[in-house]
């Protein structure tokens, strides 16, 4: 028994490597944001790019509808573009440095609205994310600094590694 439990455990610290290193955009994350994210974030419901949305943030909270981030340049913008740490601070879990504790606003809709165990497949579905974004890149923090929250360095934009 103790055997098993322990050649499960090497299993899965030695997959966390190999997922960071296997997930792509293609194969993960776009069907991922398909599924949980097109609703608001696509140009099927009318989101603006990242640029529009900056314009006239007000009209699209109103219209309920987010920047578009579904395809992968949309989606960088929001990851490691002029808007960097926005994809991260909206789909945060509440875990990261300088998230106070609180979940991002996005982070409860990384699952199925009627999954009964919600909270074990947004955690889920956010390590893929993490795992796409690179080791180390998940960041909340934002081009200039904001309050509390420092600006980000180069050294933390050099370790977002987004596979397409």
């Amino acid at each position: 028994m103790k055997l098993r439990l322990i050649a499960s455990l090497a299993c899965a610290v030695v997959a966390l490597p190999t997922l960071a290193a296997d997930v792509t955009y293609r194969k993960e994350v776009a069907p991922m944001m398909q599924k949980y994210c097109a609703e608001c974030h696509s140009e099927k419901a009318g989101a603006p790019s990242m640029a529009d949305f900056n314009l006239d943030q007000e009209k699209y909270k109103k219209e309920k509808v987010g920047p578009r981030s579904d395809t992968y340049e949309h989606l960088l913008q929001l990851v490691n573009g002029k808007s960097t740490g926005a994809f991260m601070r909206r789909l945060d879990d509440g875990t990261s440095p300088h998230s106070g504790g609180k979940p991002g606003n996005m982070y409860k809709y990384l699952c199925e609205k009627d999954n009964k165990d919600n909270n074990a497949e947004c955690a889920a579905n956010l390590q893929v994310l993490k795992a796409w974004v690179g080791e180390g890149g998940w960041n909340l923090n934002r081009m200039s600094a904001r309050g509390d929250v420092p600006a980000l360095t180069k050294e933390q934009m050099d370790k977002v590694q987004v596979k397409y």
